[in-house]
């Protein structure tokens, strides 16, 4: 029963994020909004609805757990499998944009995740300054966008088209049909999926929080998935990037953010598990792009096996040590000692020879 509760749930997130992405995006580009702009903002944004949708509903159950697990472990699976499995399909171009700006973005904002949950929890007033700097962000891309290349403008337009006069999605009503739809199949879907998750915890012997790392963030983040390897395969190598470290930027931001306000006077609480490890975790998989990226402005075949090998590693470390498993200090010894400084080394020597 709960596999087919968390089945519907993650279904529901996926289909409701499409809806909600398909009817605001004819939506804004019938008014007149460019292809771009929609881009980086209506399709980065829901990709990310399922993340906000989960961690909200997670907060209103009092699954704080679930609900940071969830944005954290999200971000390390956006950078470590997403990017990891589209590069192996075609290696994948890197804006200089990125490069230059959305990265040491993406890092700020992990940075700053961090210094707001050292004492625990992030609070209210912090919540709103983090959804601040998001909608300010936002502002900031589009008023950038207008000062893009046509050529970027032309990618957009070809990822985002505006709906035909005549077709089905062309009525204001539709449109406004889609995007209500897409809400509601996003609102139940994550008390589906929180629920389902829960009783997973239980049965498994394992805590929420390992829960919110590994089954649900791998699943609120199958719209990225989809767009990624997607844009991947059709070429678009550049969206494929740039949708993963948008919507990284937008979970921290965004989820965080608005599952803080909804907690109210207790905060969205970090337990000392997530502070200790899983967000330095995840800061170091950002702080990890950087050097990957530009060597030679390209994620190589080879470096998204090492993505995948670490994110496959880090799930394995998660299990045993929820687990309390024998083999949890062999693995921590081998993966410390011979693998992290290896993969460390291998990346130093490929950024020197580049330069």
């Amino acid at each position: 029963m709960n596999i087919l509760l968390f089945v519907a749930g993650l279904t529901a997130l996926v289909v409701g994020a499409d809806l909600l992405v398909r009817g605001a995006s004819k939506l804004a580009l019938s008014f007149g909004i460019s292809p771009l702009v929609v881009g980086l903002t209506i399709v980065a944004f829901g990709t990310s609805a399922p993340e906000m949708a989960v961690s909200v509903g997670a907060v209103l159950e009092g699954k704080t757990d679930i609900a940071i697990g969830n944005v954290v472990g999200s971000n390390i699976f956006n950078v470590l499998f997403i990017l990891g499995i589209s590069a192996l399909i075609v290696p994948l171009v890197v804006n200089i944009q990125l490069i230059r700006q959305e990265v040491p973005i993406l890092i700020g904002a992990s940075l700053l995740l961090l210094v707001l949950g050292m004492d625990g929890k992030v609070s209210v007033p912090e919540g709103a300054l983090l959804f601040g700097l998001l909608l300010a962000y936002t502002v900031f891309l589009v008023v950038q966008s207008r000062k893009e290349t046509q050529a970027a403008q032309d990618e957009f337009a070809e990822e985002v088209k505006p709906a035909q006069a005549g077709a089905w999605d062309s009525k204001l009503p539709v449109q406004l049909l889609l995007i209500a739809a897409g809400l509601v199949a996003l609102v139940f879907g994550s008390q589906w999926l929180v629920t389902a998750s829960v009783a997973f915890a239980k049965a498994m012997g394992v805590s929420d929080l390992v829960i919110g790392l590994t089954i649900v963030s791998a699943g609120t983040s199958m719209p990225e998935v989809a767009a990624s390897i997607a844009a991947a395969i059709k070429g678009e190598r550049d969206i494929a990037v740039g949708n993963v470290v948008g919507s990284s930027t937008f979970n921290i931001l965004g989820c965080v953010g608005l599952a803080s306000m909804a907690a109210g006077d207790t905060g969205l609480l970090m337990s000392a598990a997530v502070l200790n490890f899983d967000i330095w975790v995840m800061l170091a998989v950002t702080l990890a792009c950087l050097p990957v990226f530009m060597t030679g402005r390209e994620i190589a075949r080879w470096e998204g096996a090492v993505f995948l090998f670490h994110y496959v590693a880090y799930v394995a470390y998660l299990i045993l040590a929820s687990q309390q498993h024998a083999l949890l200090g062999t693995f921590s010894v081998a993966m410390m000692s011979f693998v992290v400084p290896l993969t460390v080394i291998t990346l130093v020597v490929a950024l020197l020879r580049k330069h």
